[in-house]
């Protein structure tokens, strides 16, 4: 793996986890990276697996010789699926930590919970998951695809597959409120039908009436953009009542908390997604990451998806900003990071787009078999184009703002 523009070596070390829960000065003369994930909860099939490419990321900085001759500790918090922790974590990392960067949320409710905390304190924050876009932050970097990049590909594809009616199943906050507006946006432009749209809190495990309106609706299609643990089961009721072979989905979220893995393969076969990765890429960055992987957890580790390897990538880009800059300070090392900065990984090319902040990256369409991602169509150097229209950091760098909050139509997008 290769910076395009600035030389990154990498290797493999070890770290320290996690930490106290009130604000203590550290102490130590290391450069402190602060992870705040999901660990437990019913978010932990996202964030487990995001934890252990942290891991690996700053072993392998710490194995190369650190960062300006100094050792990265990793302070790791278990957020517990809880927003209040979030923001107490972020706290104790900024001002007690003393942490040169924070990578952590997975929902966007966390997001917003810690984004304007670690604004405040000036410490640099990193936001590593696929999400509905519409941030736009000097000091926050969006690592994770975008609608404009995945659910812009998967629509036409679905629906040139499948047909132009469509069902749209929706975790009820804001990923999934907004995804499913971009969905229905996509969906019209590429002339189909949205029958129906619901939403679902997170803690929902019933979807049988929601299964009968799709049965008596008949769409052509499913689209899901649900939501953690509790909406597994969603795929395997659907399966159970025969739909999964009369009424296929295609989906935004399945896969990134390996839930092929929680369901059987014929309670999965056909589903179709789209990520900036999956384990199938075929390069030799991605077998080499791959592999050390391997080495590193052995047979029963956890299958990447996109949530692990941008964590991985986002850890590599802000250790290869702070080479650049010379230094861990804040300003310095957003300036080295939009200066087209872009580094060589397992999921491909990953580039920082100076106008918001967001990566451009490669896209990729796998349908699942037998519990395994095939990918089927692959797009290369995607813009965060949703973002653009409304973001322009360039511009106006003092924004520090979620312009997608009250919906696409409040922030100009039709």
């Amino acid at each position: 793996m290769t910076l395009s523009r600035r030389h990154f070596v990498m290797g493999s070390s070890a770290l320290a986890l996690a930490a106290p829960a009130t604000i203590a000065r550290a102490q130590s003369d290391n450069i402190i990276f602060a992870s705040i994930l999901d660990l437990s909860g019913g978010l932990d099939i996202y964030g487990a697996p995001m934890a252990e490419t942290t891991r690996m990321a700053i072993e392998e900085i710490n194995a190369a010789g650190g960062l300006l001759g100094r050792e990265v500790e990793l302070k790791m918090y278990d957020a517990q699926s809880t927003i209040q922790f979030y923001t107490q974590f972020a706290t104790q990392a900024a001002a007690g930590d003393k942490a040169a960067t924070v990578h952590a949320g997975i929902t966007s409710a966390s997001r917003e919970a810690i984004r304007p905390t670690l604004a405040r304190f000036k410490t640099l924050y990193f936001y590593n998951t696929q999400y509905e876009g519409g941030v736009c932050d000097y000091n926050n970097f969006c690592t994770g695809s975008t609608p404009a990049q995945t659910v812009a590909k998967i629509v036409p594809h679905a629906m040139n597959k499948w047909g132009k009616k469509v069902y749209i199943v929706a975790a009820d906050y804001n990923y999934g409120q907004i995804t499913a507006q971009w969905m229905q946006r996509f969906v019209k432009e590429n002339g189909g039908e949205t029958l129906d749209v619901e939403f679902f809190p997170l803690d929902v495990t019933n979807f049988g009436p929601t299964i009968n309106k799709i049965q008596t609706a008949k769409p052509d299609m499913v689209i899901s953009a649900l939501v953690g643990g509790a909406h597994v089961s969603f795929y395997r009721q659907y399966a159970a009542a025969g739909m999964l072979s009369e009424i296929p989905i295609a989906s935004t979220t399945f896969g990134v908390g390996n839930e092929q893995k929680l369901i059987s393969a014929e309670e999965g076969n056909g589903i179709m997604a789209s990520y900036g990765y999956f384990e199938g890429i075929d390069t030799p960055a991605n077998k080499d990451f791959l592999s050390r992987l391997d080495a590193k957890l052995g047979a029963g580790r956890p299958v990447m998806n996109e949530l692990s390897v941008r964590s991985y990538e986002g850890a590599m880009l802000w250790a290869a900003a702070v080479k650049a800059a010379g230094t861990i300070d804040r300003d310095p090392v957003i300036e080295a990071l939009r200066s087209g900065l872009s580094y060589d990984g397992p999921s491909g090319t990953v580039s920082i787009d100076a106008q918001t902040n967001h990566c451009s990256m490669n896209v990729y369409i796998g349908e699942l078999a037998n519990q395994e991602w095939n990918i089927v169509e692959s797009f290369d150097n995607q813009p965060p184009a949703d973002t653009q229209l409304v973001c322009d950091l360039n511009a106006n760098p003092n924004q520090s703002t979620f312009l997608f909050e009250n919906g696409l139509a409040a922030a100009g997008i039709d």
